[in-house]
């Protein structure tokens, strides 16, 4: 098979028109070209760390969204399924995507659950560490245990010395860590961390060998603090999605929506395809093409260097889609879950309160980011009555759920979702995904999250006189159906969500990450409020000892 227009060899920066000989999946000769050209051939896109199950979607129908964009590789940490069901989740995700072109990636997911103070479904043990890399895992996922690194925690500091021994990267996940704690979460032989939000953290990392994964996603987006690396540290910057919904996919692409992004700041074709491409193949030692003699035929065509418009993707040299469609054929996948809690009743969210006008921790989140902070709600309250959500002062009644065994619902509060009415609920809740809901009203709340237990998994809102229900019978985080019609469900939730008066970019993954123990500074999971920078239960009143 030949292939004509004009070439972008990212090594040597230039541009010419030629041709492409392929033979067996394999480039077997790159050749000059007099003629001219409209079309751009460039390597495939390489998105250099993604959680597959936060796009709602099974692997195989996550590569009917993103391969038509121009992505041949993902380098997928598959945390969210393993959470739920261990090995047996993370070895579904393979076998999906084994029924795809997309190469997809899996790492061995190092901290599940993520702490011990949430419950989770299952764990990951160093024993299945070994296992799955002995299986050829090329990777060990991010360590988001970074005290666990730090003090010696003798199952971490196994699971790193596997990683060692099977000479594999280990990524990172180092929110806020910096200093001689940083130096010491370095030693373990992290190699890469998306988790910083301006450059002088980024910088810090690269320094101790941390190489520096630009994230943006659907909740998280660091593209806008952190892009001056791309030219300050290009060997060392990497580009990766991390959490993406599918609506945000379809509406504006994947890994080429970063490049766009990185087009309109004025940083050259060649600059981003370094981030892009280049650096997590070679950091990953990864079996994909990079357009040359001798390599993997895994390359895509474009309108222009400007528009970066995909118009053909190729996978070991056949092209797997045109024009926006896919040219394979999707299997039939299987279910596999883990639900096991019985419905709520009213009386189950009540939250009394201690004293007279008593001071209440909230949770105050942020649109766009992971992060939380507290603040001190002064209730009008008095001793022994139940507390309500304020909707006039935007503090919403927040609820976690165990899902794997029938137990008492944890309940907070949180300040700035801006709901008006209503409530909403999801059973995609990082890390352990357990159920999450924030309401208006108890009656609300009681019917979003009985709504989740029924289906065993999904999103929901719902008001007085309306309920929208996207269920994700695959471990209650991913749906078998194509992505266009998962998409356009979200969409219709998130319409509705915003009817209800949220005016957050991603409410459904800013709720999900709430209960993310990792990530400062004040959390809720199913056990508890959890101050993150203290790495311990807290209070849910102020004076309360």
């Amino acid at each position: 098979m030949i292939i004509e227009g004009n070439i972008v060899d990212i090594f040597n920066r230039s541009v010419s028109p030629g041709r492409i000989t392929i033979s067996n999946n394999v480039i077997i000769k790159i050749e000059k070209s007099e003629l001219n050209y409209s079309n751009y051939i460039l390597p495939g896109l390489i998105d250099s760390h993604v959680h597959i199950e936060s796009s709602m979607l099974i692997p195989s129908r996550f590569a009917e969204l993103v391969v038509p964009r121009g992505t041949v590789g993902v380098v997928s940490d598959p945390h969210e399924i393993a959470n739920v069901l261990g090995v047996k989740g993370v070895e579904y995700m393979m076998n999906d995507a084994e029924k795809v072109p997309l190469k997809c990636f899996f790492g061995v997911p190092s901290c599940v659950p993520a702490t011990d103070f949430e419950s989770s479904g299952s764990r990951i043990e160093s024993d299945d560490v070994e296992y799955l890399l002995r299986k050829g895992a090329p990777f060990l996922a991010e360590m988001m245990n970074f005290p666990g690194v730090i003090y010696q925690d003798k199952e971490v500091w196994k699971k790193l010395k596997l990683a060692q021994q099977y000479n594999v990267p280990i990524d990172g996940h180092a929110p806020g860590v910096k200093g001689d704690e940083l130096v010491k979460y370095a030693d373990g032989g992290i190699s890469t961390d998306h988790e910083s939000f301006t450059i002088e953290e980024a910088l810090e990392k690269i320094k101790l060998g941390i190489k520096t994964q630009i994230r943006e996603g659907s909740a998280a987006r660091n593209f806008e603090a952190l892009h001056e690396l791309i030219i300050k540290e290009p060997l060392n910057t990497m580009l990766c999605t991390d959490d993406s919904h599918p609506d945000l996919i379809i509406e504006k692409g994947h890994i080429d929506r970063l490049i766009r992004l990185g087009l309109s700041k004025g940083y050259s074709i060649f600059d981003m395809y370094q981030t892009a491409v280049i650096n997590p193949v070679q950091h990953y030692n990864l079996p994909v093409g990079l357009l040359r003699e001798g390599d993997n035929a895994d390359f895509i065509e474009v309108d222009s260097l400007d528009s970066f418009n995909v118009l053909a993707t190729y996978i070991d040299g056949v092209k797997v889609a045109e024009g926006g469609n896919i040219l394979f054929d999707l299997p039939k996948s299987d279910v596999i879950n883990k639900f096991n809690c019985s419905p709520l009743v009213l009386n189950d969210l009540k939250v009394i309160a201690p004293d007279d006008n008593s001071k209440v921790k909230v949770m105050l989140a942020d649109d766009g980011e992971l992060l939380t902070d507290e603040y001190i709600w002064q209730t009008s309250s008095q001793k022994g009555v139940c507390l309500q959500s304020n909707i006039n002062e935007d503090i919403l009644k927040i609820v976690v759920v165990n899902r794997y065994s029938p137990t008492k619902p944890v309940i907070g509060f949180i300040k700035n979702f801006g709901l008006k009415q209503g409530a909403l609920a999801s059973s995609v809740a990082h890390d352990s995904h357990n159920i999450v809901a924030i309401g208006c009203d108890d009656e609300s709340l009681l019917t979003a999250i009985n709504g989740i237990i029924e289906s065993k998994g999904g999103i929901i809102a719902c008001n007085s006189e309306q309920k929208l229900l996207l269920k994700l019978p695959v471990a209650g985080l991913m749906s078998t159906q194509p992505g266009d019609e998962v998409a356009s469900k979200y969409t219709a939730l998130n319409t509705f969500v915003k009817q209800m008066g949220c005016n957050m970019k991603a409410p459904f993954m800013t709720l999900a990450f709430m209960s993310l123990l990792v990530i400062p500074s004040l959390k809720i999971g199913d056990k508890g409020l959890f101050d993150v920078n203290k790495f311990a239960f807290t209070s849910l009143f102020l004076d309360e000892k």
